[in-house]
Parts: C-alpha cells; structure tokens; sequence
C-alpha cells in the first residue's frame, strides 16, 4: 500500500491558523453568552426593586400593584358637625302631609243645670246676644227671633196644642227682633195643657262653651225638663210644680260640645192638679 505524503510546512501553519480562528469564535460566543446572562440577570434584578418613582410610604411599605389604598388625608366633601368618620349624614325627615297633621281634639262635653227667678223685666237684646226666641206676641203661632242671629236656637214643636196667653207676670223686650223689629215690655207668652204634652226644643253647639237660659211657667200642674246631649252625652232633669196657681222660673244651662251635637230641652206636663187644663208655659230663650 502506498504511504500518503506527509504534510509540508506551509500545510502545517494553514492548520494552526484555522484551529486558532476556531478557539478565538468559540471564546467571543462564551464572553457573549456570558455578557447577556449578567444582562438578564441586572435586568430581573433591577424590576424586583422599588421605582424611583414610587418611594416607600411612611410604614415602611412600597407601595406596589395591589395594595389597598388609604384614605386621603384631605377631605374630599364638606364635613358634617358631629359625626363620626365613616358615618353617614341623617337623611332629612320628610315633610309631614295634610293628612298625617294632627286632627284637633273635639271639645269635651260639659252640662251645668241652674235654676232661679225670673226678673220683672227680661232684655232679650241684652241677654241673647248670640240667639233668642220670644213666643206668644201676636197669637199662639207667632214666634219672634233675634234678627240676624246665629239660628242655633230650634223650635222643634212637641206634643199637644198650642195656645196664646198675655196675662203671664214677668215681662219681655227687644230692639232686634224679626218679624217684629221691637217691642215694649209685653206679658205674652204659650202654653200647653194636659199630662205628657209640651215642647220640644234644641240648641245647636258650635264647640264653645255657651249659656242658654229658659224662661218657663206651671199652671196647677207639675211640669218636668229634661235637658239632654245628643249622642249619649250629659242629661240633667228640672222640675217645677204649682198645685193651686202660676209659678215660674228660669233655667240656665252651661254647657259646650262638639260642633253640630244639639242639647235637647223637652218641657212637658208631668202631673196636673186639675181638670181644667194643668198645663205648662214657655215665654222665651236666650242665647250667649
């Protein structure tokens, strides 16, 4: 077998050449590896710290993505006398409405009974000031009233017939009555006879406390009033007897009441003392 030439000089030094452009490419991608590895490094290094920008707060804390905040320092909205952090202003209370006002109290009922002669002379104009009525004047179906009163005073009629009489011993005037305007101190009055017969009248309240006197008389008989409230109120019983001749009285009620409750007067013959007509009379009412 033929032995292959051995290499000369100048094969020799191109060999070295080669080999030593290899080792110097292999150290330059060594020293590049190694120069990104400690970039990588720096760079990993360098976002795992603080900002500048973003200094540890004063609890020693960076303030870093996620940490819950803290309330500001500077209030954002006025704040409220009184109240607490964290608490909330009262809500205004709402206005009341017209139907959760209050309602009035209604005016109690009160009933005070009294009795006591008649004086000679009554002034109606003076002592119904609010309301009066006069019966009897001109015939027994004449009834005279206060003009422009208050109309609270009602003649509600009652049992048995009514007649006229001018011989009664107390006397009665007026200066503002309707149909007649006045009249000069006149004796007349109503009457009606047998048991269980009389009138029956009414006086409408307004809620005030109001005074009503009645100016009644007895013939030979004994006559009962029965002043009542309507509605189940008060009730208070008068009586009056006279087993020979006349007598009379006037009866003065106190009272007050709701608006529109009537105090009710029902005068009647009780018990007679004589076959010939016992009966009851009614000269006049006064309101105040």
């Amino acid at each position: 077998m033929a032995e292959e030439p051995r290499p000369d000089g100048a094969t020799r030094v191109a060999r070295r050449m080669a080999r030593a452009r290899r080792r110097r490419r292999y150290a330059v991608e060594v020293l590049a590896a190694f120069a990104g590895l400690l970039a990588l490094v720096a760079f990993v290094d360098r976002w795992s710290e603080p900002a500048v920008e973003d200094p540890a707060e004063p609890d020693g804390l960076p303030a870093v993505v996620g940490r819950p905040t803290l309330p500001s320092p500077v209030p954002t909205a006025m704040a409220v006398p009184g109240l607490q952090p964290r608490e909330r202003s009262p809500s205004p209370s709402p206005s009341p409405s017209p139907s959760d006002s209050p309602t009035p109290a209604a005016a109690p009922m009160t009933l005070a009974v009294s009795q006591a002669d008649i004086p000679d002379t009554v002034d109606l104009t003076s002592s119904g000031r609010r309301d009066w009525l006069h019966w009897g004047w001109g015939g027994a179906d004449v009834a005279v009233r206060k003009r422009d009163g208050s109309g609270e005073l009602r003649d509600l009629g009652g049992k048995g017939d009514r007649s006229g009489w001018d011989g009664n011993q107390e006397l009665f005037r007026w200066r503002d009555g309707a149909p007649v305007r006045s009249a000069d101190p006149t004796p007349d009055g109503v009457y009606v006879c047998g048991r269980g017969n009389g009138f029956e009248l009414a006086v409408v309240a307004d809620g005030q406390p109001r005074t009503v006197t009645a100016y009644l008389g007895v013939w030979m008989a004994r006559g009962r009033l029965d002043v009542r409230m309507s509605g189940g109120g008060p009730s208070r019983t008068v009586r009056l007897e006279e087993r020979h001749t006349s007598a009379s009285t006037q009866v003065t009620v106190r009272f007050q009441a709701p608006r529109g409750t009537r105090l009710a007067f029902t005068w009647t013959v009780e018990e007679t003392f004589t076959p010939h007509c016992g009966n009851v009379g009614l000269q006049a009412m006064a309101l105040r």
